[in-house]
């Protein structure tokens, strides 16, 4: 639900360029003409992944002792995001005070590759809304989604912890694939992407045990990337339905190629499958 006043701040891109070019300073921009999650999808899927999250609420200093990350969240069936916080935070006090949903909160998302690359930060997405304590009868559903997401994490109807609820007002999302405003229906919507709870041991498998391989798909560029790729080393960097994306390497400059899957993946064994094709495309035989 759009509110008057959303609290979500504007966001200076500092790192501007054109497709497919690199700049020293700041990440390769987005590439065109590309199947691509939507920016829905890509907040979503930062929402439901571990990438570190922090929370701010405008007048109250959150920073002390960690107190202003949350140690689990999940998304509700509403849109809504559940957060599991210290129950002595600043940001437990301001929901159990809160009157008529009118506390506003932002919570930050920072992406960092799982793997050693040039510009490591893919992106960083913010959620605005309006911060509540969840009570009643919501405790036990809210509970029992944030066990289902952290099931190794602190109970979240114990003792010392106290969970809350993020009514997503709107969204923004800055990152490989550009910079994008999302409204609070899209983003309730959305769904994260099948491969993302398996990315990072992914990425950091192929980038392990498959860099010969990954050096064989310039094969499958053109002659003008092929010649630019000669002294630089691919390292995976992203995976989602729709492809894998490698940043070529040398020292702490880069650019970036994306290989589309022919179809999208569903699963891993989808994505064992397409690997195994581009691989053969580019030459590869085990």
């Amino acid at each position: 639900m759009f509110r008057p006043g959303n609290p979500l701040p504007g966001i200076v891109n500092d790192h501007q360029a054109s497709p497919h070019c690199t700049r020293e300073e700041g990440q390769p921009r987005p590439m065109e003409d590309l199947r691509q999650p939507t920016a829905a999808e890509r907040v979503r899927t930062l929402v439901e992944s571990r990438v570190s999250a922090a929370l701010s609420i405008p007048g109250i200093e959150l920073d002390d002792l960690g107190s202003g990350v949350p140690e689990a969240r999940a998304v509700n069936t509403g849109g809504d995001v559940i957060l599991l916080v210290p129950a002595d935070s600043p940001a437990a006090r301001a929901g159990a005070y809160a009157q008529d949903d009118d506390v506003t909160a932002v919570m930050e998302l920072t992406d960092v590759a799982p793997v050693s690359v040039p510009h490591r930060v893919r992106g960083r997405a913010w959620v605005a809304g309006w911060l509540t304590a969840v009570r009643g009868r919501e405790r036990g559903i809210a509970a029992k989604l944030l066990t289902e997401r952290h099931p190794a994490g602190p109970p979240p109807g114990g003792m010392g912890w106290m969970m809350l609820r993020l009514e997503v007002g709107e969204a923004q999302v800055d990152d490989l694939w550009g910079e994008s405003r999302v409204a609070a229906e899209d983003f309730a919507a959305a769904r994260p992407d099948p491969l993302a709870r398996h990315e990072v041991e992914l990425l950091q498998h192929l980038a392990a045990a498959h860099p010969a391989q990954l050096d064989r798909l310039t094969a499958l560029l053109g002659d003008q990337a092929a010649a630019a790729a000669a002294d630089h080393r691919p390292v995976p960097l992203a995976l989602d339905r729709y492809g894998m994306r490698l940043r070529y390497c040398r020292r702490q400059e880069g650019f970036d190629v994306r290989f589309e899957f022919p179809d999208p993946v569903t699963d891993v064994m989808g994505l064992r499958r397409e690997m195994h094709r581009l691989f053969e495309a580019a030459g590869w035989e085990d």
